[in-house]
C-alpha cells in the first residue's frame, strides 16, 4: 500500500466521493445515476481506488458488489472528515430554498403519512419551486437508507437500537385519542383503560416500531387487562373501514385528518385521570444536523404538524 503521504498527495477527493456512494449503493449503476455520471467512469473510478488503495474494495455477488473488510475499514476512518467537509462547505454559502434543486426524499410512519403530505408538498413547492418531494413509508430499511443519504430524512416515534450515525430531535407531542364509530356504545368524550379493555382494538402498524405488537394493547397488559387485537394494519383507511362498521377501537391520536375521521368519534384517551401523550421525532444523519436546509425543513415540518393538530 501507499504511504500516507503519497496517498493525501495524489489521491482525487472525488475519488473517495464516488467510492463512499459505492459503499452505500453496493451497485454500480445507481452509484453512476447518483453521481450524474456514466457506468463506465464508476468503473474507471474503482480501478484507480484499488491501485491507489492496494485492495480489491469491492467484490461481485448476485445482485451487486460488496465491500472488502478493508473497503469498511476506509469508510470507517475517512467518514467523519469528509461529512465535516461536506457540512462546513454548505454553511459557507447562503442557504437560498428557491435554489435547491432535485428530489428530497422523507420517510413517515404511517401516522404522519396520512395527514401531511398534502401541506407539507404545498409548502415546499410555494418555497422551493425547484424541488421535487419523494414521501414514503417508513420501513426496516429505512434507517440505513437514512444513513447512506438515500432519505434525507425521517419521522417517527422514539426508536431503539438507530445507528449512532442518526441524529433524533423531538418534533411533537401527540395526545392519545380512540376513535369509535357514531353509534358505538361508549358515549361521553373520555375513554379510560377499563373502558378500552371492554372491546376489541385494531392496530395500525408502524414498520420498524411495532411489527410484532400493539402499542395500545401493551399498555393494557401492563395495567393488568387482557386486551383482545382483533385487526392490524399498515393502512389506515383500512382500519377505518373496519372500525365503521363494527365497535372495535382505533386507538390513535389528535393526528388523524378530519377527513378521515368524519365517520368516527373521538374520544380522549385518559391515564391515570391525565391525557396520554406521546412523542414523534426527526431521524437524519448526523453530518445534516445543522445544515441550514435541515433546519428549514425542521421549522416547516414543525409548523405543519401544529396546523394539523390545531385544526
Amino acid at each position: 500500500m501507499k504511504t500516507s503521504a503519497n496517498l493525501f498527495q495524489k489521491l482525487d477527493l472525488n475519488l473517495l466521493r464516488t467510492f463512499r456512494v459505492l459503499l452505500q449503493e453496493r451497485n454500480a449503476r445507481k452509484t453512476a445515476e447518483r453521481l450524474f455520471v456514466t457506468q463506465p467512469a464508476i468503473s474507471q473510478a474503482l480501478q484507480k481506488l484499488r491501485f491507489h488503495l492496494d485492495d480489491e474494495l469491492f467484490v461481485k455477488v448476485q445482485g451487486g458488489l460488496e465491500p472488502t473488510p478493508f473497503a469498511l475499514q476506509v469508510e470507517e476512518k475517512i467518514a467523519p472528515y469528509l461529512d465535516g467537509l461536506e457540512a462546513s462547505l454548505e454553511q459557507l454559502s447562503d442557504f437560498s430554498p428557491s435554489e435547491l434543486e432535485g428530489t428530497i426524499k422523507i420517510a413517515l410512519a404511517p401516522i404522519v403519512l396520512s395527514c401531511l403530505a398534502g401541506s407539507l408538498f404545498t409548502e415546499l413547492r410555494k418555497q422551493a419551486p425547484k424541488l421535487n418531494l419523494e414521501l414514503v413509508s417508513w420501513t426496516q430499511q429505512t434507517p440505513e437508507q437514512l444513513r447512506s443519504g438515500e432519505v434525507f430524512i425521517g419521522i417517527h416515534y422514539d426508536l431503539d437500537s438507530i445507528s449512532k450515525e442518526i441524529a433524533r430531535t423531538k418534533l411533537a407531542d401527540l395526545e392519545g385519542q380512540v376513535y369509535v364509530r357514531q353509534d358505538h356504545p361508549l358515549k361521553g368524550e373520555v375513554i379510560t383503560a377499563h373502558d378500552a379493555a371492554q372491546f376489541e382494538i385494531a392496530s395500525l402498524i408502524s414498520p420498524g416500531w411495532n411489527d410484532n405488537f400493539s402499542f395500545a394493547a401493551q399498555i393494557l397488559e401492563q395495567l393488568g387487562y387482557e386486551p383482545k387485537v382483533a385487526f392490524r394494519s399498515e393502512v389506515l383507511m383500512a382500519i377505518i373501514d373496519v372500525v365503521s362498521a363494527t365497535d372495535i377501537l382505533l386507538p390513535h391520536s389528535n393526528l388523524l385528518p378530519n377527513r378521515h375521521s368524519s365517520g368516527l368519534r373521538a374520544l380522549r384517551f385518559e391515564l391515570d385521570g391525565r391525557t396520554y401523550t406521546k412523542s414523534l421525532y426527526t431521524y437524519l444523519h448526523n453530518k445534516n444536523r445543522h445544515s441550514p436546509k435541515t433546519q428549514w425543513l425542521e421549522k416547516i415540518l414543525r409548523e405543519k404538524f401544529l396546523e394539523q393538530i390545531n385544526n
